[in-house]
């Protein structure tokens, strides 16, 4: 039997639900999910081992209409980056969604990859209007199929990962059987710790914070780690610290239960707030933050 492995980059609009359906498509919690628009930061590989295939999904940014700062820029950059090395595309297309983003659509059109168009969120559709899109997705330039599927209830997943299996090319295993993903515990440690950020803090915070994990010390029965919380401006510190502490220690307690769930052993975790003005748009910052600017 042939040995297929090869590279899936899942696209689309902020919000599309890509994470959720990464998380699906891995089987476990590599990315932050969260009703909030532009959740994902960096491409996230996720390295899923058949008995006859090796499948590295990378889920990426949302695609945003306009590109505001140099942290945008870069993570556009992570989309472009993961389309070059791409053997199958999955765009994951919301209900009423009829056409790809020009940018995106023109970097398709130039690639060899297949291209896949996922038809999320069906159960909020009646069965004509997905009779309907289907047959519009099928009439697009360069679409190999359509499938529709809801990412967060698990329909039709199994179907998805059949044919993207069959779509990719003979080859041997890329990484070790034993390897989940290409990022440290360092780095989803800090991306636990933002993504309840983005569940406690409301307009523009969230967007505002960057998460840097300055301590990680794995012991036999606990895990230590200390983390500094960015944000761009004095008044957003006041915001995120809250009175006597208590926002605070409300994210931290939630981010530190989270972290015990994905580590699988009791933690203690020490958060400390810092300000960085505009930090979003200084390269050196961003490069500390792994954004790896130009």
């Amino acid at each position: 039997m042939s040995f297929r492995s090869g590279f899936i980059s899942i696209i689309g609009l902020p919000n599309a639900g890509k994470s959720t359906l990464y998380n699906r498509l891995v089987g476990e919690k590599l990315s932050v999910v969260n009703p909030k628009a532009q959740t994902t930061r960096h491409r996230i590989l996720g390295i899923v081992n058949k008995e006859n295939a090796q499948l590295i999904f990378s889920d990426t940014p949302g695609m945003v209409r306009k590109v505001s700062n140099r942290m945008h820029e870069q993570m556009v950059g992570f989309i472009y980056e993961s389309l070059e090395d791409a053997d199958v595309m999955v765009y994951l297309a919301n209900p009423g969604e009829k056409e790809i983003p020009d940018n995106i659509a023109r970097r398709v059109a130039a690639s060899k990859a297949k291209l896949i168009i996922a038809l999320n969120k069906i159960d909020l559709s009646k069965q004509d209007e997905i009779e309907s899109e289907i047959k519009h997705w099928r009439g697009q330039p360069g679409v190999h199929t359509v499938i529709p599927l809801s990412a967060l209830h698990g329909f039709n997943i199994t179907a998805l990962e059949k044919e993207i299996i069959d779509l990719l090319p003979e080859h041997p295993a890329y990484f070790p059987e034993d390897q989940l993903t290409d990022k440290t515990e360092r780095f989803f440690s800090a991306e636990i710790i933002r993504g309840q950020a983005l569940t406690h803090y409301s307009k523009e915070i969230p967007y505002s914070i960057e998460v840097v994990v300055t301590d990680f010390k794995d012991h036999p029965t606990i895990l230590r780690i200390r983390a500094e919380i960015f944000c761009e401006r004095e008044s957003q510190k006041a915001i995120l610290i809250g009175e006597n502490g208590r926002a605070l220690k409300r994210t931290g307690t939630a981010a530190r239960k989270e972290l015990e769930g994905f580590f699988g052993k009791k933690v203690f975790l020490e958060t400390h707030v810092k300000v960085r003005e505009d930090w979003r748009d200084n390269d050196r910052m961003l490069r500390q933050f792994g954004y790896r600017p130009d």
